[in-house]
């Protein structure tokens, strides 16, 4: 129990350090951009001298740069982002709409992702060697490898323009069903390319697991296949979640893609469009929120797979699955 409880405080101290140095660099990207870092904060508006005066005078632009940093730091632990540059309003405010979109296609997809990637691992796994494992293995091959806002296009140009099946663009009239309705083949793009990484990496864990002593054990004290198969899926569980925690960066990556094709207002077309307009506040909001999902999911599945721990277990497995072969024989 102590051991788990420094291991998780060491966890969330890497995410606390992981974090604070992310902010960091996207608080310079302002400052890393070419020209006056008032001109950016200006937008699409007439710079004019007393325009910019009032910028500097209102960002405190300037004080020495770890002051900004510090001021911005303290507004964000008080939940106080700034305003929107071109909107006006605050930068949650004004934010909150679109990710509410992502969060729903980001869910609907990473969900799928799951279910569909044990499935077909599992089967491909078990039936090594076949034609089916070889369809399962290509399919996986070119989810891996394309891209996806050509799968992206692809699709939206066989299922939606072709045969009519899904809409084509945008989430409809705002109502959660017709919201799914429009969400549902941009998730089915993402989870195509998604689980296809969750399939090679439990077909692979599985295939191992088969070669052991305890599957072969179990194997001749004729234990019932479907729960050799529980047993093995159990032992190779921090592999399938650790991939299931890459699979959450993928998709923060490949939504911002498949919502720009599809002309979803979610954080990816918001985040596009505020670079073009230079709306550095909101810039800075997103890809912080965004660092903070790919790092929080990360710290979440090492202490789950640390608390989990398989291999401990694995002994207690075999005693009772060999149990179990008793009374199925």
């Amino acid at each position: 129990m102590k051991r788990a409880a420094g291991y998780i405080a060491k966890r969330i101290l890497e995410l606390i350090v992981s974090l604070v140095l992310l902010s960091f660099v996207i608080f310079s990207l302002l400052y890393i951009a070419p020209g006056d870092p008032a001109r950016q904060l200006v937008g699409t508006k007439k710079a004019t001298p007393e325009l910019l005066a009032r910028i500097r005078e209102s960002y405190g632009l300037d004080d020495p740069f770890f002051v900004q940093y510090k001021r911005w730091i303290e507004g964000v632990l008080h939940f106080d982002f700034g305003k929107s540059i071109r909107t006006d309003q605050t930068v949650i405010e004004y934010v909150a709409p679109h990710a509410s979109v992502t969060l729903q296609l980001v869910v609907m997809a990473l969900v799928l992702s799951v279910i569909f990637g044990l499935m077909l691992g599992i089967v491909a796994a078990k039936s090594r060697g076949t034609k089916r494992d070889n369809v399962i293995n290509t399919l996986a091959l070119v989810g891996t490898s394309a891209p996806s806002f050509a799968v992206a296009l692809l699709f939206l140009y066989v299922f939606a323009l072709k045969f009519g099946w899904f809409p084509i663009y945008g989430i409809g009239n705002g109502s959660f069903g017709d919201s799914l309705r429009h969400l549902a083949l941009p998730s089915i793009v993402l989870t195509f390319g998604v689980s296809a990484l969750i399939v090679k990496i439990t077909r692979s864990a599985l295939l191992t697991e088969d070669s052991k002593d305890y599957t072969t054990f179990m194997r001749a004290r004729a234990v019932l296949p479907a729960r050799i198969t529980f047993v093995q899926l159990k032992n190779v569980s921090a592999p399938v979640l650790t991939s299931t925690g890459l699979v959450l960066a993928n998709l923060v990556a490949g939504t911002i893609l498949v919502e720009s094709v599809f002309s979803i207002p979610g954080l990816g077309n918001l985040l596009a469009s505020s670079v073009t307009f230079h709306d550095v506040p909101v810039v800075q909001f997103i890809a912080l929120a965004l660092a903070f999902i790919v790092c929080a999911s990360s710290a979440l599945v090492d202490i789950l797979v640390f608390l989990i721990d398989p291999l401990s277990g694995k002994a207690r497995s075999i005693h009772k699955i060999s149990t179990a072969g008793e009374k199925n024989r």
